[in-house]
């Protein structure tokens, strides 16, 4: 009987480890805007004691010896204020217990008494601050900060927001929800499942149209529908082993510099596309796509060395030149363009030309190749939770400053392209960056996807692309990989023999991964088959049990296979 009931009970504990890395589902929720009042608490404010104020500032400290007062709506809402503030960090905070080894997502309501202010959220613990989002708050309303970390070590911690700013700042609606491994891999495959994935429906008929009960059916998964790529250089084009390592892999790319602008007229009136015009070709030969990069970079250092100094009538003339020549020769043939490249960080352009020098940009562009995704490309968006240049919130605000501007009406093909240049990765930040950045309604895409060199290079790579893989909002992701005999810019995926690195051992058993495996199967007795399937293009083969005939026929699984589409009539 003991041990009857040692394994029942362990029995139970099993099941309820099962419940416990399902139960609680991720909140992808954000704003983009800034709200009268602010939202909810994600997950009641998780392990934030009185995350709402509603007690008044119970379970809330100061930190840094500010003055810490309790603040109150017209309508009654009430929340936090950090008073009389002369250092940045000098703020609201709460003490707080972290877990080893765990996943915590953030979010807090922010708001200052006056202008605007960049509001970091940072977390003390073991010694280290750890910045877990930023935003830019304003008075007169709510912005969310949506953020997290992952904590390497159990201890104690202390959350607080710093401002370099020495307005007020205001705090509401505060939530730290942990969430084990076990947990963040579930949501993984649950989101997956819902947004890589679908199930579809064959069913086999003869040729009076009555369903073939047994007959026997094979699918062949022949083409990812979820385009992953990575940058090609220039010598690619003379170099076998390079094209039949990178056309095997991949379905879509960039070309590492040879578009830019500095490639294609190193001096004035001297235009070269012979490059590009060889790599377009060679990428079209073998069905990949390829994302237009840049039309414009803002880095004032990364201009052509004769654009620098042109007066403003002669740059005005060069630039249109420019976006006419580059685009007229591949409108039609690419799928996306970066039209200003970094205009968070630099402001070449615009310190010349005005504060909608992009969007003005832009609007060109629309103009020239309308088909095509227009997206603005930029770095440590995901990368750098402490960097209030690029935080979610200000590039939304440039994203839609181009928008609104006048001739940029069509909002369906601007596109968000964040670079990814990382050390070490901050997953939970890139799940909640992600989350705020898809309240634009438009693809996002990882453009420039690299890890820095060290012992950790590979398992950080395949972190954040399982991360950025699973988020619904993301349509594509490319490598900055473009290989070099000298060596790759920071991250290579093969030797100088093109045997893979461990970081290509990782980019190789993740495209196996999202890929259905071959199906072989039996229709049922109304001559169904039905099978899960990722999404992308497929050989599907069906054998007729009595008559002997095949059939192979070609299906496609994308997001728009749902219902009635879902379903395919195979005749035999």
């Amino acid at each position: 009987m003991g041990r009857a009931l040692f394994l029942s009970l362990l029995w139970v504990a099993m099941l309820s480890a099962a419940r416990v890395v399902q139960a609680l589902p991720y909140d992808y929720s954000s704003s983009s805007e800034c709200l009268p009042e602010p939202l909810e608490s994600h997950y009641g404010g998780g392990i934030i004691r009185n995350s709402d104020f509603s007690a008044g500032l119970d379970g809330w400290s100061s930190f840094g010896y500010g003055v810490v007062e309790e603040g109150a709506s017209a309508s009654g809402n009430r929340y936090g204020v950090a008073r009389n503030r002369t250092r940045p960090y000098q703020s609201v905070s709460q003490k707080v217990y972290l877990q080893n080894d765990t996943h915590y997502t953030l979010s807090a309501w922010l708001q200052v008494s006056d202008g605007n202010a960049d509001i970091r959220a940072v977390v003390k613990t073991n010694g280290e601050f750890i910045h877990a989002g930023g935003v830019e708050a304003r008075s007169g309303c709510w912005s969310i900060l949506k953020g997290g970390l992952t904590a390497a070590a159990a201890g104690p911690a202390e959350l607080y927001f710093e401002s370099n700013a020495t307005v007020e700042v205001w705090v509401d609606n505060v939530s730290l929800q942990p969430f084990s491994q076990e947990e963040w891999a579930a949501h993984h495959h649950s989101a997956i499942k819902k947004s890589r994935k679908k199930t579809v429906r064959l069913r086999a008929r003869d040729s009076t149209g009555k369903p073939v009960p047994g007959a026997q059916v094979g699918i062949e998964h022949v083409r990812s529908g979820f385009p992953l790529g990575s940058a090609m250089s220039a010598e690619i084009l003379h170099n076998p082993s390079y094209q039949s390592w990178f056309t095997s892999r991949f379905t879509v790319t960039t070309f590492e510099n040879e578009m830019k602008w500095y490639s294609t007229e190193r001096v004035q009136g001297r235009e070269d596309y012979s490059v590009p015009d060889a790599m377009l070709r060679l990428a079209k030969s073998h069905g990949i796509a390829v994302r237009g990069h840049n039309i414009f970079w803002d880095q004032p250092s990364q201009q052509p060395g004769w654009v620098q100094s042109l007066p403003y009538p002669q740059l005005r003339a060069a630039t249109a030149r420019r976006i006419k020549s580059v685009m007229s020769r591949y409108a039609g043939q690419v799928i996306a363009w970066d039209v200003v490249n970094e205009n968070l960080h630099f402001s070449f352009y615009e310190n010349k030309f005005g504060t909608d020098a992009s969007a003005a940009f832009y609007r060109r562009a629309h103009q020239m190749d309308s088909n095509a995704l227009m997206s603005m490309n930029e770095f440590n968006t995901l990368e750098q939770p402490g960097d209030p240049n690029a935080v979610p919130g200000k590039y939304l605000g440039k994203l839609f400053q181009i928008k609104k501007f006048p001739g940029n009406t069509n909002d369906g093909r601007m596109a968000i392209g964040l670079e990814g240049h990382f050390s070490t990765p901050n997953i939970p930040y890139i799940r909640a960056a992600l989350d705020t950045m898809s309240k634009a309604g438009v693809p996002i895409w990882l453009t420039e996807i690299d890890v820095a060199p060290g012992p950790n290079q590979a398992a950080n790579l395949e972190k954040i692309l399982r991360e950025v893989y699973a988020h619904p909002a993301v349509h594509g992701i490319i490598l900055w990989t473009a290989w070099h005999p000298q060596g790759c810019y920071v991250m290579c995926l093969t030797d100088n023999g093109f045997r893979n690195l461990p970081t290509g051992d990782v980019v190789d058993k993740l495209i196996a991964e999202w890929q259905t495996r071959s199906h072989a199967g039996v229709a049922d007795a109304d001559g169904y088959y039905e099978a899960e399937l990722f999404h992308g293009d497929y050989k599907v083969t069906v054998t007729h049990p009595v008559a002997n005939s095949t059939v192979v026929q070609s299906l496609s699984v994308d997001t728009e296979t749902t219902g009635a589409r879902s379903e395919f009539t195979i005749h035999v």
